[in-house]
């Protein structure tokens, strides 16, 4: 059989197929962008022919990376909110540098978003959002990632946090409409790498009108809808002053809480929401080195590794550069490793448990469970070889322990989308890496003109 292009002899291939198996000396044969065949190096040479074969010796392979929450037109703000309070993070640093950003800003910082992901893995991310989507999904598409977009909705200006900046504020009529027009907008370009979704940022600062109309929105396209929830115990308060329910309470009176909902950090649930997220059933994103560098407790507070086990699909998100690291890779140790700590049992969430938050469970977060988040027969071919000769991943006894434990996204070296080669040697192969830094250090500067710097780095130590 003729085969688009071969991979052989991958030492090892972690699946996440139905039956979770791991191949030892593996081949996979790719046609039309889809996974062919998987097996032995030796059964897919007997089987299948290609004029373009890739020697994956000393390497392990996974399915594509899901990235299920990251703020893409945040990567340029990495270092601008450290050591602060729920408030003051939202308030003072990041929404004010939300306001202050360009349609060119978004695009370069998504540029960024795109190439720090692949790099790191991930050939898929959840956006929840911001003020120049398109900006964001022509980023994307140009460095050759899944994106899943949305278009932040806030329409109240005044919370018990604070108040948004001016750039920020809407009309309930005027979110809804752009969240509708970005969804028929994503259905024009047919890019099979683009999907739709509608978002509202959050319960604090949405009205009840907002949130049932985005759902009728999603409802209406088939597709996901998504929110932060129960994030913070000030969050949680701040719904409960301002509506007289929590969160999650408040979205399942409003009927809008079911499969199709997507809920980032969701720490914070009341004990009675527990049951309506087991009744319900929407995905959950742990977010572990947001909540660690914010101190926002949810790892402390959540209840995650018992919803996993309890069937919740949950998967994992970065959230965004403010945080330090856009590494799924990294955040399955954060997430295995602080939850162990935290309930004293080094049982609790098992290596294998975060591969299937970052790989099948993400699948389902980004609206493409049955497309991506395996390497299996039919599915896109989305994937991702580590290169073994890294120091991290020697010895090699066990492949998933490796990846959870001790590896980062530094040790990624192939990476491909749909088939594409879209990282080749740890370099991006649609866009010059080297160009993207140097367009970052720049922006560097114009943020410096364009926001008080000094009032938003914390730094104790003097520069001279």
């Amino acid at each position: 059989m003729q085969a688009d292009q071969l991979i052989l002899n991958i030492d090892w291939a972690i699946t996440v197929d139905a039956s979770r198996r791991i191949v030892r000396d593996a081949g996979i044969a790719i046609v039309d962008g889809k996974f062919a065949a998987i097996g032995k190096s030796a059964e897919i040479v007997a089987e299948w022919q290609s004029g373009t074969t890739i020697d994956a010796q000393h390497r392990v392979a996974t399915p594509g990376l899901v990235d299920s929450h990251l703020h893409a037109s945040f990567q340029l703000a990495r270092g601008l909110a450290d050591e602060v309070g729920t408030r003051p993070f939202l308030f003072t640093h990041m929404f004010p540098f939300e306001g202050a950003l360009t349609e060119d800003d978004v695009y370069l910082s998504s540029l960024f978003a795109a190439m720090s992901l692949l790099r790191c893995g991930v050939t898929c991310f959840v956006d929840p959002g911001n003020y120049h989507p398109r900006a964001t999904a022509k980023a994307s598409l140009a460095a050759g990632i899944r994106v899943v977009l949305g278009r932040s909705a806030f329409d109240m200006t005044k919370a018990v946090l604070g108040i948004l900046p001016e750039a920020m504020i809407e009309t309930t009529g005027e979110a809804l409409d752009r969240n509708r027009e970005l969804v028929e907008w994503v259905a024009a370009e047919n890019d099979p790498r683009l999907t739709p979704s509608v978002s509202f940022r959050g319960l604090s600062n949405s009205t009840d009108a907002l949130i049932t109309g985005c759902k009728e929105i999603a409802d209406a396209a088939g597709c996901m809808l998504q929110t932060h929830a129960c994030f913070n115990y000030s969050t949680r308060d701040d719904c409960l002053a301002n509506f007289g329910l929590p969160e999650i309470e408040r979205l399942d009176s409003l009927g809008v809480l079911d499969e199709s909902i997507l809920l980032a950090h969701s720490g914070w649930l009341e004990p009675h929401e527990v049951e309506l997220v087991l009744r319900r059933r929407p995905s959950i994103v742990s977010a572990p080195s947001s909540s660690l560098h914010n101190g926002y407790g949810n790892l402390r507070q959540g209840r995650l590794p018992e919803l996993i086990e309890a069937g919740v699909n949950i998967g994992l998100g970065s959230d965004h550069a403010c945080s330090g690291i856009t590494d799924i890779v990294q955040e399955m140790l954060l997430f295995a490793g602080t939850h162990k700590e935290v309930q004293m049992n080094p049982r609790v969430v098992p290596p294998e448990r975060v591969v299937e938050m970052a790989t099948i469970n993400g699948a389902h977060c980004a609206g493409l469970a049955g497309s991506i988040g395996s390497i299996e027969v039919g599915r896109e071919a989305d994937l991702v070889l580590f290169d073994t000769d890294c120091p991290e991943w020697q010895p090699l006894f066990n492949p998933v322990s490796n990846l959870v434990y001790s590896a980062t996204g530094n040790s990624v070296s192939d990476v491909f989308v749909a088939g594409e080669r879209v990282v080749a040697g740890g370099r991006l192969t649609r866009v010059a890496d080297a160009e993207i830094l140097e367009r970052v250090r720049e922006s560097a500067t114009r943020f410096g003109e364009k926001l008080d710097l000094g009032r938003l780095i914390n730094s104790r130590w003097p520069v001279v």
